[in-house]
């Protein structure tokens, strides 16, 4: 079976690895779209991608079951209803540089940007109906249960295969949206995508969202696989190395990384050059497990006064949000004061605001702190932040 190295578009992506497969696009590309087309979806794997034989491709059903079951693509689709759920996919690891450069501090791992993140519609079917058609075996004492997701299709680079879980809970949820996804925006899944069928758990990490899935298992623990319990963890900012983990014996002191933090980022900044200057920006935000965003807010002046930004999409409570600001910004005659960059945190429905910064870690997970786009050379002088004021209400 021959290996395939590289979808075709990647000639619209950054390439930072290609065995396996890593890749990103522009941040300034992504936020021109509400549901981010393939050519656009970044690329992250942990193993090579294989093309399957969809007629006899199968994802078992195992576990803590009252029945085993097996389905192909083709079983999926006729024995159960198809639903859709639009959802932001973003790994783990997104804006991993920016922690690194904001620290000074060199994080493990490939060195991503702002561009990890992806928002598409999903179709598939709700894992919640296939658990239940296999019977779920509850514990008389209790204890809590995890569904893990494995992919034993190829080797991974740190384990002979890939598996990750998550809490039953999750999944069980009416309102989690949680599938098995067989198609993206209305077409078939590709291979660098999980084809035939993939996770799809809205408001988690992208580590878990598993492609390829082959076995779904129900249990009274964790997964104890490599991406579970070894890579994807924020440890304290004071382990900075593999040996002090090991030594402190961080990996099983620290829970996995489930969830996604709410974040938002500048993707793009525009002078308009008139007879009343402005600026313009745009970017996303992000929601973590609290409810959706709520707003975004944007400062010229390094946070000392925020203004509100328009929301210009928004779908469901799982979608990412697409934000934009037009700024006018005053001359003063005396003394002209430049605008430096552009900052922009979220708050989501809880009132939880995006914190300003967050502690670096080994692996570079999680970074969340303000959106940030340093302002060219061509601005510096022009305008006056302190007098700035957001056009566009929210």
């Amino acid at each position: 079976m021959d290996f395939c190295h590289e979808p075709p578009h990647s000639k619209n992506l950054n390439v930072l690895g290609k065995e396996p497969f890593n890749a990103e696009p522009s941040v300034a590309d992504l936020v021109e779209y509400s549901l981010t087309p393939e050519h656009l979806v970044y690329c992250r794997n942990h193993s090579p991608i294989l093309p399957l034989n969809v007629e006899t491709f199968k994802v078992k059903i195992d576990g803590l079951v009252s029945k085993a079951l097996g389905f192909t693509l083709k079983d999926l689709q006729s024995g159960y209803a198809c639903t859709d759920v639009v959802a932001a996919l973003q790994c783990a690891g997104n804006r991993r540089n920016t922690m690194s450069q904001k620290k000074s501090k060199k994080t493990e791992g490939l060195q991503w940007k702002e561009g990890v993140i992806c928002n598409d519609r999903w179709s598939g079917v709700a894992l919640r109906s296939i658990l239940l058609s296999a019977g779920i075996a509850i514990p008389p004492d209790g204890t809590q249960l995890h569904v893990l997701f494995g992919s034993h299709i190829a080797p991974c680079q740190e384990a002979s295969y890939y598996e990750t879980s998550v809490p039953l809970e999750k999944v069980m949820d009416e309102e989690g949206d949680v599938l098995l996804a067989y198609a993206m925006n209305g077409r078939p899944l590709t291979p660098d995508r999980g084809y035939p069928f993939r996770l799809v758990i809205p408001g988690y990490a992208g580590v878990r969202w598993t492609k390829w899935v082959d076995r779904i298992t129900v249990s009274s623990t964790e997964s104890d696989n490599f991406y579970q319990q070894r890579d994807y963890k924020i440890l304290p900012p004071n382990v900075n190395s593999h040996s002090m983990a090991e030594k402190g014996s961080w990996w099983s002191k620290v829970v996995p990384l489930q969830t996604n933090p709410l974040n938002s980022v500048v993707a793009n900044v525009t002078l308009h050059k008139s007879s009343r200057p402005s600026l313009s920006a745009k970017g996303y935000a992000i929601a973590g497990s609290t409810g959706q965003v709520q707003k975004v807010e944007i400062s010229t002046d390094d946070g000392a006064t925020w203004l509100p930004a328009r929301i210009t999409y928004q779908e469901g409570k799982w979608s990412w949000t697409l934000w934009e600001a037009d700024i006018e910004v005053a001359e003063d005659g005396a003394e002209r004061l430049g605008v430096r960059k552009v900052i922009s945190r979220a708050t989501d429905e809880s009132g939880r605001i995006q914190p300003n910064d967050c502690e670096w870690n080994l692996r570079g997970l999680g970074y969340c702190g303000y959106g940030e786009m340093s302002v060219g050379q061509e601005f510096e002088g022009s305008f006056l932040g302190s007098s700035a004021h957001c056009l566009l209400p929210y």
